[in-house]
């Protein structure tokens, strides 16, 4: 059976830290869940790994559709969650609602939409009509090109209240978990105190209830320089099936991510 929505409030309600990795493929789904990971994100950064594309941007509904369909039949147990993908939700609600509901009929549990206050009414409007929604505030690749650049966000006193009111109107807009990028530690620590749903964080300290890696990242798989968040988990433990089990220990107990990865 599945990990509901319901157990990871429960497992962030008893401090168990939720592990989640992107995931884009059938065999992938098999070989993360039997490691222990309790969330498989089928990310639109496979518009980066998969397609070798430069932003996000290009990624599709047809191409998110896919890619969960294959997530959903390769896993049993892992919860799934799919990124809706640039412009599939700023859009009219009816064609919002249509392709949310896309991604739900080939297996997705929840959806992750990019932004705060601007798109709470989107959010109330799909979780109003059964729809789970992961809300996602910091860094948003989706919106790379208007925030300048891959850059820490909130690191003003001003950007800072700012996002506490992101995360806090997704909440009240009816977001069940929020994902929390490239944001300072003491910050998502404040941002975790104030919300009753899970915080996922990547690149934003340990205070938060999961953390998140992009699977090619932290395998070292995808070329190039890689963000200070990103730890190599292939380096000491040789085979993926170890680097994976690592991931999940060391967040399970709290020693990833470590001041290092933080900012």
């Amino acid at each position: 059976m599945r990990v509901t929505l319901t157990a990871l409030h429960k497992m962030c309600d008893e401090g168990d830290r939720i592990t989640m990795l992107t995931c884009y493929d059938g065999s992938f789904a098999g070989l993360l869940e039997a490691a222990g990971v309790d969330v498989l994100l089928v990310g639109d950064s496979l518009g980066n790994v998969i397609q070798a594309e430069d932003t996000t941007l290009p990624v599709t509904m047809d191409h998110m559709v896919y890619h969960t369909r294959c997530v959903a039949r390769g896993s049993k147990r892992a919860f799934l969650v799919t990124d809706m993908p640039f412009g599939s939700f700023q859009v009219s609600p009816a064609a919002t609602f249509e392709n949310a509901a896309r991604l739900m009929a080939v297996g997705a549990q929840m959806v992750k939409v990019e932004g705060g206050q601007t798109i709470a009414d989107t959010v109330e409007f799909l979780t109003s009509r059964g729809i789970p929604v992961c809300g996602h505030v910091g860094l948003t690749p989706q919106s790379v090109h208007q925030l300048g650049g891959y850059r820490v966000q909130g690191k003003t006193d001003k950007a800072a209240r700012q996002l506490i009111r992101d995360a806090q109107a997704l909440e009240q807009a009816g977001a069940g978990m929020i994902v929390l990028e490239l944001v300072p530690a003491s910050l998502s620590a404040q941002v975790s105190e104030k919300l009753r749903i899970p915080t996922i964080g990547i690149g934003a300290g340990k205070a938060c209830d999961g953390q998140v890696l992009v699977l090619y990242d932290m395998l070292n798989i995808f070329p190039g320089k890689k963000a200070r968040f990103v730890k190599n988990y292939m380096e000491a433990a040789g085979t993926i099936q170890g680097a994976v089990e690592a991931f999940v220990k060391e967040v399970k107990t709290g020693s990833f991510p470590a001041p290092e990865h933080s900012f």
